[in-house]
């Protein structure tokens, strides 16, 4: 089930942690010194099954567990295949490798001029300053650099990546990500923000981040600020399923809004959690409610372990034909797959042409009937009869 798309259905609270003084929950620091990343500490607050005690046994020598008190609260914790617990909690499945996977699934090693810096796309790099989180999504396409589970030592180098983006003036478009860029403190942010504002040639700068949705309580006032200082900061927030969309991630997003942040959302397909349309659409109606624009939905990727998380792309595009005509067009997401070995991102969209002829495209709508659109403009164009007629031009 999910919840209705009423406001005042939707829930923040402390629950387990209700002994805990407000002061301290609404302390970002007191909720990341607080995280649940222990077996022994998991086991107190819910009975875990076979396959999740399996892969809690397992997480370290792959993606670390850890999951914030704010959203554990979240878990429904009577049921195991709860679509918040299968995003945090690890499975067995983790254990196996399909002949698909691929420990680097979007072949970011390939294109690393320096350490730190992605450098896929002509005009834009993906640079990469932590690779720590709040929370470990068990999907991460990272797993083999965030928490250091599997030893990849990955120390950022914030200056040879700011001397890169300084000397390569085709980069006019920066995305921080990570791991999480809003666990950086409020003093490293500022620095690096402001320093990729004074790059001539950088017009657009982007935040890839999950903090708002793990750790609300780290949007704070001052953040907000440094956001202002070097604006427009563009933030994309990765929201799953609707039972994430709580009034504390509305009133962050609310202050973000307010800071002058435009903010969009990424969502991963994923078996269980939300590969039904219904489900779809009350995340991405509540999305729009927050002021967050609904932007892409991928297919998981090809990461080593998650078989068990992927769903059949197919449904992808099942979800989006079932959007389309049916709600808002601003909440329809593009679907996409980022292809295995570094293809980039490729968006997949139901079968809306039917035909091109020399003439015509031939269409069809959202309930599927067919519609014609002409090729060449204006090929029979005749004068009007009523029209005025034109005095000739003399040479």
């Amino acid at each position: 089930m999910y919840p209705s798309d009423a406001l005042d259905n939707w829930q923040s609270g402390q629950g387990l942690w209700s002994h805990v003084p407000a002061t301290d929950w609404n302390d970002w620091k007191w909720q990341l010194k607080n995280r649940i990343t222990k077996l022994e500490q998991l086991e107190q607050y819910l009975e875990l099954s076979p396959e999740e005690k399996a892969g809690c046994l397992f997480a370290n020598k792959k993606l670390a567990m850890a999951i914030t008190p704010y959203f554990f609260n979240l878990i429904d914790r009577e049921d195991p295949n709860d679509p918040v617990r299968r995003q945090v909690i690890p499975r067995a499945g983790e254990m196996h490798t399909a002949s698909e996977e691929l420990l680097d699934p979007v072949g970011e090693e390939n294109t690393k001029p320096v350490e730190g810096i992605v450098h896929r796309y002509p005009d834009r790099v993906l640079f990469l300053v932590t690779d720590r989180c709040a929370s470990y999504c068990r999907y991460c396409t990272r797993s083999r650099l965030v928490s250091n589970a599997q030893d990849y030592n990955f120390h950022p180098e914030f200056e040879s990546g700011l001397e890169y983006i300084r000397n390569t003036p085709e980069i006019r478009d920066v995305l921080l990500s990570g791991g999480d860029p809003l666990l950086l403190s409020d003093k490293k942010l500022d620095y690096l923000l402001g320093e990729l504002r004074k790059i001539p040639h950088v017009e657009f700068i982007r935040i890839g981040s999950r903090i708002p949705v793990f750790l609300p309580q780290r949007i704070t006032p001052e953040l907000c600020e440094i956001f202002k200082k070097h604006g427009p900061i563009w933030l994309s927030i990765h929201v799953n399923h609707p039972n994430e969309c709580t009034q504390t991630l509305r009133d962050a997003c609310e202050r973000l809004s307010y800071a002058g942040v435009p903010i969009g959302n990424q969502s991963v397909l994923l078996k269980g959690v939300n590969n039904n349309a219904e489900v779809m659409k009350s995340l991405i109606h509540r999305l729009l409610m927050m002021r967050v624009r609904p932007y892409y939905l991928y297919q998981c990727d090809l990461i080593t372990g998650s078989a068990h998380l992927r769903t059949d792309p197919r449904e992808g595009i099942e979800i989006i034909r079932s959007l389309r005509g049916h709600t808002t067009g601003y909440a329809i997401p593009q679907f996409v797959i980022d292809a295995p070995g570094g293809g980039g991102k490729v968006p997949i969209n139901p079968d809306y042409v039917k035909e091109v002829t020399k003439d015509a495209i031939i269409m069809r709508n959202f309930s599927g009937e067919e519609y014609s659109y002409p090729i060449v403009a204006g090929k029979d164009a005749k004068p009007d009869p009523k029209a005025p007629k034109l005095e000739p031009i003399l040479a």
